[in-house]
């Protein structure tokens, strides 16, 4: 069903909290977390849109919040075309630049504000990712205070960051999925590689399957080996449908031949390799 990983009951949240001595270095410990967010995002394989977002009732003077844009989102969001080309990890990303362009979910769209020459675009988002800058709005009725470089006491300014670790999951595979099932990243897959034995009562294609799960998880590839007595189409739909990157089916003319069909599963490309050409190729 319909966001039916992110309706889980779990709800797993990493938070971070930054406390600083004055504004200007606050709001860099803001950059910092606004960078190191969209540059954790497209490690998972995400393409994730920062939208600057009402502070709401936790309050304070600037927020984001990110987006990862999938069809089955739900929210309408709009934003500036260009993010979907920035190199978030480029070394001299422009924090300035990024925060200026515009993005904005339904509730604080405002056609008057896109900037002439944008090239907008719509979709729908997922929110994955919210931070927050509060100035001193809990720091000063609390008395949080240090002693600053001068020697004279100064109130904290805060920060609070946070990802929804458990609906990251369920936003990864309504970001990449197809109909036959999910397309997870290499990054965050259960594992890399599904290794099918067609034929397991067949001495020569369990030979091969287990001398290959052998090599792959010596060089370090963590593989999953279907070696169950089922139907070759049963097996194939098994691993279409849990969608690890990559899956090389080991059968009996193969196994005659000395190669296996590798194929990979975001595209479909297939191609037959010798064991040893499989480990190379998997393990590099």
């Amino acid at each position: 069903p319909r966001f039916g990983v992110m309706r889980g009951r779990e709800f797993l949240m990493k938070d971070a909290y930054t406390f600083d001595v004055d504004r200007e270095a606050a709001i860099r410990a803001y950059d910092n977390m606004f960078v190191a967010y969209l540059r954790t995002f497209r490690r998972l394989g995400l393409t994730a849109v920062p939208m600057q977002a009402d502070t709401g009732p936790i309050g304070g003077d600037m927020s984001h919040e990110f987006q990862i844009l999938a069809s089955t989102g739900e929210s309408a969001v709009y934003y500036d075309a260009a993010f979907e080309g920035i190199d978030f990890t480029a070394a001299d990303l422009d924090i300035a630049e990024l925060k200026a362009r515009y993005a904005a979910a339904d509730e604080k769209h405002d056609p008057a504000r896109v900037p002439a020459g944008v090239e907008l675009r719509s979709g729908r988002g997922i929110e994955v990712g919210h931070i927050f800058y509060f100035g001193t709005k809990y720091s000063a009725p609390m008395g949080a205070k240090v002693t600053g470089p001068d020697g004279a006491e100064v109130t904290l300014h805060m920060g609070s960051h946070g990802i929804g670790v458990s609906r990251l999951v369920g936003a990864i595979i309504e970001a990449g999925h197809d109909d036959k099932g999910i397309v997870w990243p290499e990054s965050v897959a259960p594992f890399k590689v599904g290794l099918v034995n067609l034929r397991p009562a067949d001495d020569a294609c369990t030979a091969m399957a287990e001398e290959l799960y052998a090599k792959l998880t010596g060089a370090g590839v963590e593989t999953l080996l279907d070696d169950r007595d089922e139907r070759a189409g049963a097996k194939f739909a098994t691993m279409e449908l849990i969608g690890l990157p990559w899956q090389v089916t080991v059968g009996p003319r193969g196994a005659k031949s000395g190669t296996v069909e590798i194929k990979r599963r975001a595209g479909g490309a297939t191609e037959e390799m010798s064991l040893d050409a499989v480990t190379a190729r998997l393990a590099g």
